[in-house]
């Protein structure tokens, strides 16, 4: 059981880093630092929208709205934290 729970660690980290280079890649967009007009930009673009919305978009809907700060992935960030201290501190050492 141990070895499963390892692979969802990594398995949220993994999902973490996909969340951070989501936001980069929105602030490289939003300050016309790459263009979306690019094949190669517009499907990158097009993967991190796609990996990332469907968990952003149910926490963008429950929030205030903050105006153009988005805080929902600071949210998820937070959520992951937890699930992964969860793991580590209460099921892994307590695995026989």
């Amino acid at each position: 059981m141990q070895p499963i729970f390892i692979i969802i660690v990594y398995l949220l980290q993994i999902y973490a880093f996909i969340l951070l280079a989501s936001i980069v890649f929105s602030w490289l967009v939003a300050f016309n630092i790459v263009s979306r007009r690019n094949p190669m930009v517009a499907s990158v673009g097009d993967v991190l929208y796609r990996l990332t919305e469907p968990v952003l978009a149910p926490i963008r809907r429950r929030l205030p709205d903050f105006g153009n700060l988005d805080l929902s992935p600071i949210v998820v960030f937070l959520v992951i934290w937890l699930l992964q201290m969860e793991i580590v501190q209460y099921v892994i050492p307590n695995v026989p």
